[in-house]
């Protein structure tokens, strides 16, 4: 798949997965340390090499390692919307700066992929290929993607397809605090589509609309020219 031309202030829908489609998160730390990389790596300055510091006994970086007085984070983009699943992981980004959506990927792939080496002791890469991308400029995608991304935990949940308690109560995703339960609230900015679906209370009640009567299939359908793997 041709990545589009990443332009500034254009929201791209971006998304991996696993190589031969293999798990990328085995248990909650490695969820814990990617969304730590989604805001540690959004910013224009080079981050220490965490590798160096890192503590296999405990699965944290040693905080003496920390500089004092860093300096005033540049963003290379916006995260509007995550979901991580076991094996893939699905992004609504806007770009901030020239090139930044491909400077933040970059650091994100290469530092969550040398986390996960060193932690299961093994070699290779991580991810199937480069990251896929898909540039969201028409209305429907705006309506139906969110929407998309903060269900796919649904798939794990069979007993209860279209359980919106269990979306709230699924932490690798910024669903929760698009309606107002705090769960990683510093990683997403969230105006821009609040604004559209009418604060958390409307974004919740049009999910819940979006869920009843369908399935993610059709929602997928109503958005079939933005490419999903």
């Amino acid at each position: 798949m041709q990545k589009p031309k990443f332009v500034e202030d254009q929201i791209y829908h971006i998304y991996n997965r696993g190589v031969e489609k293999r798990d990328i998160f085995l248990e909650d730390k490695d969820y814990f340390r990617f969304i730590h990389n989604l805001f540690e790596f959004n910013n224009e300055h080079p981050v220490p090499n965490l590798n160096y510091y890192f503590n296999p006994k405990t699965m944290n970086v040693e905080a003496r390692y920390f500089k004092k007085g860093k300096e005033p984070r540049k963003l290379l983009i916006e995260i509007l919307v995550f979901t991580l699943m076991p094996n893939h992981f699905h992004l609504l980004l806007r770009q901030k700066q020239e090139n930044g959506i491909v400077k933040f990927m970059q650091k994100l792939g290469t530092g969550y992929t040398n986390y996960f080496n060193k932690k299961y002791d093994r070699v290779g890469g991580l991810f199937q290929g480069r990251f896929k991308a898909a540039l969201v400029s028409k209305e429907v995608h705006f309506i139906h993607l969110p929407h998309y991304i903060h269900t796919n935990p649904l798939d794990l949940n069979y007993r209860s397809s279209t359980s919106i308690d269990f979306l709230t109560n699924y932490r690798w995703s910024s669903f929760p605090d698009y309606i107002g339960k705090k769960n990683f609230p510093s990683i997403t900015r969230r105006d821009f589509l609040l604004d559209i679906f009418g604060g958390e209370e409307g974004y919740k009640k049009h999910t819940k609309g979006r869920l009843k009567g369908t399935d993610r299939n059709r929602i997928l359908k109503e958005i079939e020219d933005v490419a999903l793997e």
